[in-house]
């Protein structure tokens, strides 16, 4: 059988607390167009879609009688429980990272330093080194959720992968609860 072949990301779904301020934010601070709106049937809520570039989309729920927030226990556990997210990544020029973070910082957005990821022992280093592969920016949304601008820094190569697959036998051993 072939493998999927894939264009990008269609969109992204999140859910936010207020669509108004969602709109603001996506629209008058990040510059995103707001690309299609759907009101859910009943009245139970809305999805909004904003354009994010490259063809790819960012949407947002909203529901009527959704909660309000999740609780900081709550989000304790969500961030590190398997099907939920950390951030979203948007890709950037590498050339515009630190102009964008100046701007974000000019409309009064906390906004990380610029964070150099690379094969280090830390993973992250203070200076741009031939292992530095994203160069990236960290900021919320008005719902908490973590954002970033991320420009690469160089192609990545088969050298950046470094896994080796489980034996059959382990996996048919851990299949059967062994």
């Amino acid at each position: 059988m072939a493998a999927f072949e894939f264009g990008g990301i269609n969109h992204l779904a999140l859910v936010c607390k207020d669509m108004d301020r969602t709109i603001d934010f996506y629209t008058n601070v990040l510059g995103m167009k707001l690309t299609k709106t759907l009101d859910l049937p009943d009245g139970v809520g809305k999805h909004y879609f904003f354009d994010c570039g490259g063809g790819d989309m960012i949407a947002f729920f909203w529901f009527k009688d959704g909660p309000d927030s999740v609780s900081k226990e709550e989000f304790r556990r969500i961030t590190s429980t398997p099907g939920t997210m950390n951030h979203v990544a948007f890709d950037v020029a590498p050339d515009k990272i630190e102009e964008y973070r100046e701007r974000l910082v000019g409309m009064g957005i906390k906004v990380t330093e610029v964070v150099n990821h690379d094969d280090s022992e830390r993973k992250v280093s203070d200076d741009i080194s031939p292992s530095t592969f994203v160069r990236s920016i960290y900021f919320r949304d008005p719902d908490g959720m973590q954002l970033e601008f991320a420009a690469w820094a160089r192609e990545l190569t088969e050298h950046d992968v470094s896994y080796t697959p489980p034996a059959a036998e382990a996996v048919a051993k851990q299949a059967l609860g062994d």
